[in-house]
């Protein structure tokens, strides 16, 4: 991986094209229907929790176990990488969702009412 594809460089569109160019050399495509990527992705998170499954880890400790927290990597790469199959597939501009869901959540969880540190769906 080139230096400059990390978080703070890398466009949602740089997800999207890759993610494409795979499916489309691989000729996936007529896999790709949005049920089964909703299912691949709860697969996937299912995966994702089993790591946990019994255990409580810290973030310390996740962060000290090599093995684990390359697990946990590769799952959420997993689950990224069904979710960006899933918005290329439905043509979803993920970035103008993202914006609107934040504003509605803005409305719905107002700083004012919601600033004790407690979480708790309204």
């Amino acid at each position: 991986m080139n230096s400059s594809e990390n978080d703070k460089n890398t466009s949602i569109a740089f997800f999207k094209e890759k993610v494409n160019n795979f499916v489309r050399k691989r000729n996936w495509s007529n896999y790709h229907t949005p049920k089964n990527l909703i299912q691949a992705l709860g697969i996937e998170i299912a995966e994702l929790s089993e790591l946990f499954l019994f255990k409580e880890y810290s973030v310390d400790e996740i962060l000290k176990n090599k093995s684990l927290f390359e697990s946990i990597s590769d799952e959420l790469a997993d689950i990224f990488i069904y979710l960006i199959s899933l918005v290329n597939c439905l043509g979803i501009d993920l970035t103008k969702s993202f914006n609107n869901k934040i504003e509605k959540n803005e409305r719905k969880y107002p700083i004012k009412e919601f600033n004790d540190g407690k979480y708790y769906k309204k």
